[in-house]
């Protein structure tokens, strides 16, 4: 684990209850595992492989010219110069760092969870170890939170200032009333007119509720490296027979009576959730993005460094 994550893990750990008890455990190993797996797919977007199309300070070089009044001195070729007896300078491709955006849902219907943790904490957590990854080697990384009723847009940041302001803005402390200030599409939006062409986009939600946010994700698509990370809850797919349960929508506040008694009920509660996730899996496949599916039981970090180890970005 590097010095910069481990930072980030005390703070992860900081003044947590029951009712939010954060992301959990993040085992060293795991963390070493996710930079060495993970972290070598997106530095194929990184310095040295992902290159301008001008002129600069690299290390490749581009070619040899004359000197010009204004030139950095510290670029002049020495050698070129003693053989001409004309001042030369060398110019190099230039390498530039990777702009990384992660939009994250603060909506109220992230703070569900009936297993080891609410869905906001898988969701922290994730933010965190794929900010870990993306604020490397001078590369930046920008926030934007959506759904919440004060959403924050943090812009890009390298290294440890990245991963503070992402600390700031990834913790969900407590539902608020109203509608979300930036809706998931705006969120994309926002993204999507402020990251350089060809950069990283990771949203991260339980995709619940209307899905006019499919559009401008597949503009985001057509442009940047994109992966959806969608977080769920065992009991969101599954009804417990408990006799009559009062059911709210988060998102909305709306109410349903049902009773969980019924094996019927229960059966096709189960086969239209699973339905329904299947419908989303398939439009975020049709849009061209990458889809991880993590769950507030169990481990998320060894799901999430195992699918990412298994699949890799998408080319």
């Amino acid at each position: 684990m590097t010095a910069g994550f481990g930072g980030a893990d005390a703070e992860l750990r900081a003044g947590r209850t029951p009712e939010r008890p954060g992301p959990g455990p993040t085992p060293e190993a795991l963390l070493r595992a996710l930079d060495l797996t993970v972290g070598r797919r997106i530095r194929g977007l990184l310095p040295g492989e992902y290159r301008a199309h001008d002129l600069g300070g690299g290390t490749e070089l581009a070619q040899v010219r004359p000197y010009e009044p204004g030139d950095d001195i510290r670029r002049m070729d020495w050698n070129v110069t003693a053989r001409t007896s004309v001042p030369h300078v060398r110019v190099h491709v230039p390498e530039r760092a990777l702009t990384a955006w992660l939009l994250l849902d603060v909506s109220p219907s992230m703070t569900f969870g009936t297993a080891d943790r609410r869905k906001a904490d898988v969701a922290e957590g994730v933010a965190v170890a794929i900010g870990h990854l993306a604020t490397q080697r001078g590369n930046r990384l920008g926030v934007v939170t959506f759904g919440g009723t004060r959403d924050r847009r943090l812009p890009p940041a390298a290294g440890r200032m990245g991963l503070l302001g992402l600390l700031h803005a990834a913790r969900v402390e407590r539902v608020e009333e109203g509608t979300g200030a930036t809706t998931p599409a705006g969120a994309l939006r926002i993204a999507n007119a402020a990251a350089p062409r060809g950069g990283l986009v990771v949203i991260v939600s339980d995709f619940r509720g209307p899905r006019d946010w499919l559009l401008p994700l597949a503009a985001v698509a057509a442009r940047h490296h994109v992966l959806a990370i969608e977080v769920d809850d065992p009991r969101e797919s599954e009804l417990t027979d408990v006799g009559e349960l009062t059911l709210i929508d988060a998102e909305t506040g709306r109410e349903v009576r049902v009773d969980t008694s019924s094996a019927r009920l229960r059966d096709r509660f189960s086969a239209a959730a699973r339905a329904e996730r299947a419908s989303l899996a398939t439009e975020l496949r049709r849009v061209g993005v990458d889809h991880l599916v993590l769950s507030t039981a169990g481990s998320w970090l060894r799901t999430l460094a195992g699918e990412l180890r298994t699949r890799g970005l998408r080319s």
